[in-house]
């Protein structure tokens, strides 16, 4: 059965470690029969939750008008989220983080509309290549899906890699396009 599958991408970066991930994950699952839709959210306006507890009140998950609103359309369609990121001081970038937050609105009691990823997937990669720098990243990533109720599919940690385009000196992108096939 074919998948639609929501790739989100953090760095600002274009044409880094992250994105090669992503477009390789996006290689497999293309392969693989399932549709997948990418989008940058490092080149994206999207603030980060600002606690005033008017989510839904104006037929939107977030009252805030910037890019969160392109996006809901895109959560509310895909079955499978894929986050492809740096690690960025042991946990998400800036550069997706305020998408994290705004989330808020799909996890509470009231939410109009439900998100409808069934599972997700993290790609992160990093300089360090020490596989416990990358936790707290896997802990927040999996609380998410705790809260939003979908279950990850599976986790691919790069790790060692510094300069852009440095996986491509590793078989980390094959991994990441095994993942992609396999949705």
């Amino acid at each position: 059965m074919s998948k639609k599958c929501l790739v989100l991408t953090a760095s600002p970066r274009k044409g880094g470690n992250s994105d090669l991930l992503a477009n390789a994950f996006i290689g497999g699952a293309q392969a693989a029969g399932h549709e997948a839709h990418k989008v940058e959210t490092a080149f994206k306006n999207i603030g980060g939750c600002i606690a005033c507890d008017t989510c839904w009140s104006t037929g939107y998950a977030c009252t805030q008008e910037d890019d969160f609103r392109t996006l809901e359309p895109l959560m509310e369609g895909y079955d499978v989220l894929v986050l492809a990121t740096p690690i960025y001081w042991y946990t998400f970038p800036m550069q997706i983080k305020g998408w994290i937050d705004r989330l808020y609105a799909y996890g509470g009691a009231g939410s109009d509309r439900p998100l409808a990823f069934k599972e997700s997937y993290l790609l992160v990669c990093g300089e360090e290549s020490d596989k416990s720098a990358y936790d707290n990243i896997i802990y927040t990533y999996n609380q998410m899906g705790n809260f939003l109720n979908f279950k990850d599919a599976g986790i691919l940690v790069a790790s060692g890699l510094g300069a852009a385009g440095k996986v491509q000196e590793t078989d980390f992108l094959k991994q990441a396009e095994a993942l992609g096939r396999n949705v």
